[in-house]
């Protein structure tokens, strides 16, 4: 959405339009009024649709390695950008996780040992399924080095797809402090409740490693401390968690919100001590990372995959997995009481630095424009 508002956003030196942007989507509707987007939306696009929908643009962007639209831009010979914010090129579950042990894959697909694949997804999955998958990634891995760019979203992202014509651009998101005053409005807005309150937010999945922040919040409490935990967020293991915190060490500690988006999201994060994602696997971004340091709050997360790489040394990390490593995170801030505001004004900082929506636009137009020139003039060569 960002990104395609930014592009129809786009003028010449005469105020005119300077792209036209269409977005074709398996998504419904839903309550989403399309006709106040600045761009045109085609949703369920049949074949057809798709085939002239691809005939008449001068370059195709791709979320993810989407076959039909790929293929029909190949034999259309126009220039393709895929973007790649997972790892389903290389992958068959696309999260570079061997779901049995829960563990960081070591590249089975990429070094062919595919039975290994099949055996990661089949108690998960199925047979058929965990069969179907893996036969899918080979396609999506053929099609991916037809790209005229492969764009990964972080550096850790284009080390682990190994595609050939690879340009990283980094997730873009907007200012919500635009203005003189920066950093110093979004510190003011912030203040440290009584006991502090630490959050996670994300969907309750086994990858999110959530058990491990609820482990070490009972180490604390062990040791004494007197804090507090939001869980934000929904998904299939919200039964598993909550019977979790029925233990005496967190009873009455932990909360859980449920999904919240926009101001709600907003609100509850403002006044907790630090944004806490203790992934265990290879996160390939971290948006609500990302949020977090553009708004000035301070971030612990687990230094693994894109997510240790979008934080930097603006925010605590920790080793993945490791229960005392963030527990020993979580009291640096509970002894400091201004440690938290001091890290997150590196991490806006940062967060200005590389994640700013109008960055990642302006190197989308660039990209655009350098592929269709280069293929305009390969067309006219051969």
């Amino acid at each position: 959405m960002l990104l395609a508002q930014g592009l129809a956003g786009c003028s010449d030196q005469g105020g005119a339009s300077e792209l036209e942007v269409s977005i074709a989507t398996r998504t419904p509707a839903g309550r989403m009024d399309d006709s106040s987007l600045s761009f045109r939306v085609i949703r369920r696009p049949g074949p057809l649709a798709l085939l002239r929908l691809i005939w008449r643009a001068d370059v195709i962007h791709l979320a993810g390695p989407c076959l039909l639209p790929l293929w029909l831009a190949v034999f259309l010979r126009k220039p393709v950008v895929i973007e790649h914010h997972g790892y389903q090129a290389i992958c068959p579950n696309g999260l570079l996780l061997y779901e049995p042990a829960k563990t960081v894959c070591p590249d089975h697909f990429l070094s062919r040992h595919y039975l290994q694949c099949f055996r990661c997804n089949a108690p998960t999955s199925g047979f058929l399924k965990s069969l179907v998958q893996l036969v899918m990634t080979f396609p999506r891995h053929w099609a991916s080095r037809l790209a005229t760019t492969n764009a990964p979203i972080t550096r850790h992202v284009e080390s682990r797809i190994r595609l050939p014509r690879s340009k990283v651009i980094y997730y873009g998101i907007p200012d919500p402090y635009e203005g003189p005053e920066l950093a110093v409005a979004a510190g003011s807005e912030r203040g440290r409740v009584n006991p502090p309150v630490f959050a996670c937010v994300g969907r309750l999945v086994g990858e999110k490693g959530i058990p491990i922040l609820l482990q070490a919040a009972e180490k604390l409490t062990g040791a004494g401390y007197s804090f507090g935990v939001k869980i934000i967020g929904d998904g299939p293991e919200r039964a598993r968690l909550e019977k979790m915190v029925d233990s005496p060490g967190l009873k009455g500690r932990v909360s859980f919100l449920g999904s919240l988006t926009g101001e709600r999201l907003l609100d509850e994060l403002m006044s907790v001590e630090a944004l806490v994602m203790p992934s265990v696997w290879e996160e390939t971004a971290g948006l609500s990372a990302i949020e977090q340091m553009m708004r000035g709050g301070a971030v612990i997360t687990a230094d693994i995959g894109g997510l240790g790489e979008v934080v930097g040394e603006a925010g605590l990390k920790f080793a993945s997995g490791d229960v005392a490593g963030l527990a020993s995170c979580l009291q640096r801030l509970l002894d400091d009481p201004g440690l938290a505001r001091a890290l997150g004004e590196k991490a806006r900082e940062r967060a200005r630095e590389l994640f700013l929506q109008e960055r990642m636009v302006q190197e989308h137009v660039d990209l655009y424009r350098e592929i269709s020139g280069d293929f305009q003039r390969a067309s006219l060569q051969t």
